[in-house]
């Protein structure tokens, strides 16, 4: 194979078997597939559907970072159809070469970080360049609709869909003007009509109903493809697949066996340069609701009957539905301050001198249901922490000491499974042996998998799958209405509280582990955080 080839699949994402979404992607290289080799042949089974994808916001970070390197990582993959165009809609005249310059720049830097070669490959890029088109326009005038009503039947293929790569100001707006404009009707167009959300879906449960309420109005809830990035990740859909393709994990997965499950999503940054944005969301709204809550979800959900998205979703709001509401002594939240990681939060650009908003927050959740009753859910999340780390640990109930209780051992370790999501990818479980030697001394010992040791890693932004999804129809991996308002509604007394004011926000240092009152949330409980610089180095 050629060396060029090479470096192109290192750029590209893996494309193994999707357990969540239940479908087969080819796994094949590039040119393995323009041969005709593998599961996708050159008939083009595995290919989504041709369509127009209308980007709303062509021209911020969102579209140039993720969304068109997600685009070429599927064009080299062989799974966009040749009837596929991307237009981008976004203020500000300029024209189509200037547009395409622009994304070929950014594409190349992102080449250049996420690839051996430091380079993309240009036939690819060019397959994707004579499909970009670019509309001036504001996404409040009925004009901007019309064209982009125009340059979709140009293309000859009647399926479009619309993503709204735009801040959430403009969600209701833009899907009012695209339901006016008649862009939304399925039956009239004769092809599919899909409107792809991004978070924040809401900041509270009366917003998130509102919002839902005003684009119900112009679309059905089937085309409606409220985005999650996590759920992108391949560790994130690989939870499942562990659940439930293994007897060994799913008997214990249950309150006889487990004592608790922690979920932490850690950052070593900082707010960088978005403190405008983080003043008005802060870590709560930003992670807990929606990221780590899915997370959660995942690991708690009943068994589907299949990998039908109707079906997994149905689980998914049980989980959310189930959901003891938090109260304040069961959340707190921390904000970084000067420390072995730089400043504090308040010296950050955009952010006011004596601000309150959180940069951190933890909590202890419970879920009521029969499978997960009395086992504490904790969660948490922040920013200029001392590792950068997303997982799951799922600890098992500690085994009775009597059989110990005359042999030179202090305690037992707990068994605990960890699901690495981020940036390692893979699984470790901890538990015990014995030592060798004549006594009965116990040791602790790790089993660990890495996916890299298995599979070749290779770059993914983590929209490819969710844009191939939402393509070919599959919702698996998107949230319906009621996840959203159950999800609020979980923690809407947190965000609203009735008694005591507003939730005091303690300090820690910047590239600490988090704040002290964290630590006591888990010791009123009799359990300990997972430690966040406890990564075994490989030998």
């Amino acid at each position: 194979m050629p060396s060029d080839t090479n470096a192109t699949a290192e750029l590209n994402p893996s494309t193994a078997t999707s357990a969540a979404a239940g479908k087969k992607v080819p796994a094949a290289p590039p040119a393995a597939l323009a041969r005709g080799e593998g599961p996708c042949g050159p008939a083009g089974e595995c290919k989504a559907p041709p369509c127009s994808l209308v980007i709303f916001g062509a021209g911020g970070d969102l579209t140039k970072r993720l969304l068109v390197p997600a685009l070429y990582n599927l064009v080299v993959d062989g799974l966009l159809d040749d009837g596929m165009q991307v237009i981008g809609v976004n203020r500000g005249e300029r024209g189509t070469d200037d547009w395409r310059d622009d994304l070929h720049a950014s594409l190349q830097q992102f080449a250049a970080e996420r690839s051996s070669s430091g380079k993309a490959d240009e036939a690819s890029w060019n397959w994707l360049a004579q499909r970009l088109q670019y509309i001036a326009g504001d996404f409040s005038t009925p004009d901007t609709f019309e064209r982009v009503k125009q340059a979709i039947g140009k293309s000859g293929c009647s399926n479009a869909i619309f993503y709204l790569a735009v801040g959430e100001r403009f969600f209701k707006p833009v899907v009012e003007q695209l339901g006016k404009a008649g862009l939304l009707d399925e039956e009239g167009a004769g092809g599919f009509r899909r409107v792809v959300i991004e978070k924040p879906f809401g900041n509270d449960l009366a917003s998130a109903r509102d919002l839902n309420q005003h684009i119900l109005t112009y679309a059905k809830e089937e085309q409606i493809y409220r985005i999650d990035h996590f759920l992108g990740k391949e560790t994130v859909q690989s939870i499942l697949a562990v659940r439930f393709a293994n007897a060994l994990f799913e008997p214990v997965w249950r309150r006889e066996y487990i004592d608790s499950v922690q979920i932490t999503a850690a950052e070593t940054l900082g707010v960088e340069g978005r403190g405008a944005f983080y003043e008005h969301t802060g870590a709560f709204r930003d992670m807990v609701p929606n990221h780590l809550f899915q997370l959660m979800a995942m690991v708690a959900m009943e068994p589907p009957n299949s990998f039908d998205a109707e079906t997994v979703r149905d689980k998914k709001a049980e989980v959310f539905e189930a959901i003891q509401p938090l109260r304040a002594e069961d959340v707190v939240f921390g904000q970084y301050e000067e420390g072995p990681a730089g400043v504090g939060y308040r010296k950050e650009p955009n952010v006011a001198p004596d601000s309150t908003t959180e940069t951190y927050a933890a909590a202890r959740v419970h879920i009521d249901n029969w499978r997960w009753g009395g086992v504490p859910f904790y969660l948490r999340t922040g920013k200029r922490l001392n590792v950068r780390r997303t997982e799951i640990a799922v600890q098992l109930k500690r085994v009775p000491f009597l059989m110990f209780r005359d042999t030179p051992v202090d305690s037992l370790t707990p068994n605990v499974l960890t699901l690495r999501i981020d940036p390692t990818h893979g699984t470790r479980f901890d538990f015990n042996v014995k030592v060798p030697g004549p006594t009965m001394r116990m040791g602790h010992v790790r089993s660990t998998f890495d996916y890299n040791d298995f599979f070749k890693e290779q770059a993914n932004v983590g929209y490819e799958t969710l844009l191939y999804d939402c393509m070919l129809g599959d919702e698996t991996l998107f949230q319906r209405a009621d996840s959203i308002e159950g999800s609020w509604a979980a923690v809407d007394a947190v965000l609203h509280p009735t008694a005591g004011g507003a939730m005091r926000v303690h300090g820690y240092a910047a590239g600490g582990s988090g704040p002290a009152e964290a630590d006591a949330l888990l010791a009123r409980d009799g359990r300990t955080w997972r430690p966040l610089d406890d990564e075994p180095k490989r030998r």
